[in-house]
C-alpha cells in the first residue's frame, strides 16, 4: 500500500489517533470506519502501537463509508535522554522495504518482551500463555492492556486497572525489570520521513520527566523537546487529546505555531465502540494549523 499526500488543512471532520484490535484496541478496523462513516468523518487515521496490521481493513472499509482512511502507527520511542515519547506517523508508503523490515524488528522486540513479562507473572503465582493470549485477542497484538484484561478474565485481578498498581502485578519490580529494546525517538522519525510520512509528536501533556505537568517549566522543557525534534524532522504536535484541557492544548499549539509544526486533534481511543467518543469530538473541532 503508497503512501498518500496529505494536506491536513482540507481535512473536515477528523480524528487521527484510534486504535484497533491490531494494538491494544478493542474494536476492529471496519467497525471503527463504518461508525466514523455513519458519524459524518471525512477523514480518521488508525495508529496502532507499533504496527500496521489494521491499516488495510481500514482503508477497504473506508472506501465503502467514504471515509478517508489515513495509514497511521504511533511509535514507543525514547529519547538519547531517556524520555519515552510517543511518535505518531501518517501517510507513510507501507510497501516501503525499511519500513517493513523495521516493522518486523519490533516485533520480535515486543514478543522478547512480552514472554519475560509472562514469566515474571507465572513465577508470581499468575499464569497466561502467549498462545492463549492471542487467541483472545482478535488482532493477535499482545501487549501490557491485553494482559492486564486477560488478568481480570481469568479472575486473578477485579478490573483492568489493579493490574498497574504501583508495586503489584505489571507495575512489580520483577516485571518492571523486563524491559522493550529501546526504539530512538531520533530513528522513528527518520523511518516515518523515509517512507513518506508526516511524523507527529503525541499527547505532550503526557512525557514524564520535564517536571511538575503543566508548569511553566514544563512547558519550557517540553518546548526545547520540541525544537531538538523538529530538528530531527519531526511534522507535527498533537495538541488536541482527551487529556489535555482548552488550556494546555491552547500552550501546545502555541509551540506548534512557533516551530512551523502541523496542529493534529486525536481521541485516542481504544475502546469497543467508536461513537462513544462523540462527546469529546464534537467538543474539541479540529484545527488545523492555518487557524
Amino acid at each position: 500500500m503508497s503512501g498518500m499526500k496529505l494536506s491536513m488543512i482540507d481535512m473536515g471532520k477528523a480524528d487521527l489517533h484510534i486504535h484497533t484490535y491490531y494494538s491494544d484496541g478493542q474494536s476492529s478496523p471496519g467497525a471503527i470506519v463504518e461508525k466514523a462513516g455513519k458519524m459524518g468523518y471525512s477523514d480518521i487515521a488508525i495508529t496502532d502501537h507499533d504496527g500496521i496490521g489494521g491499516v488495510k481493513e481500514a482503508v477497504d472499509a473506508g472506501r465503502k463509508n467514504g471515509v478517508r482512511v489515513i495509514p497511521g502507527i504511533e511509535l514507543d520511542t525514547e529519547t538519547e535522554q531517556g524520555v519515552d515519547l510517543h511518535i505518531l506517523g501518517y501517510g507513510m508508503d507501507l510497501e516501503d522495504r525499511d519500513f517493513r523490515r523495521v516493522m518486523k524488528e519490533l516485533d520480535r522486540r515486543r514478543q522478547r518482551r512480552n514472554e519475560g513479562l509472562l514469566k515474571a507473572l507465572t513465577d508470581m503465582g499468575y499464569p497466561l500463555s502467549l498462545s492463549e493470549l492471542k487467541e483472545r485477542h482478535p488482532g493477535g497484538y499482545v501487549g501490557k492492556p491485553v494482559i492486564a484484561r486477560a488478568m481480570v478474565e481469568k479472575g486473578y485481578i477485579a478490573d483492568y486497572r489493579e493490574a498497574f498498581s504501583p508495586g503489584r502485578f505489571l507495575e512489580s519490580s520483577r516485571a518492571r525489570a523486563v524491559k522493550k529494546e529501546p526504539f530512538s525517538s531520533s530513528e522513528a522519525i527518520s523511518l516515518i520521513r523515509g517512507a513518506g510520512g508526516i511524523p507527529v509528536l503525541a499527547h505532550p501533556i503526557q512525557i514524564k520527566g520535564m517536571g511538575i505537568t503543566g508548569s511553566e517549566d514544563f512547558y519550557r522543557a517540553v518546548e526545547k523537546l520540541v525544537v531538538i525534534l523538529a530538528d530531527q524532522g519531526l511534522g507535527g504536535l498533537e495538541c488536541y487529546h482527551p487529556d489535555q484541557d482548552e488550556k494546555q492544548a491552547g500552550r501546545f499549539a502555541g509551540m506548534a505555531h512557533r516551530h512551523g509544526l502541523w496542529i493534529t486533534r486525536g481521541s485516542d481511543f481504544h475502546g469497543p465502540d467508536y461513537s462513544q467518543e462523540q462527546d469529546w469530538i464534537r467538543k474539541n473541532p479540529f484545527l488545523s494549523v492555518t487557524d
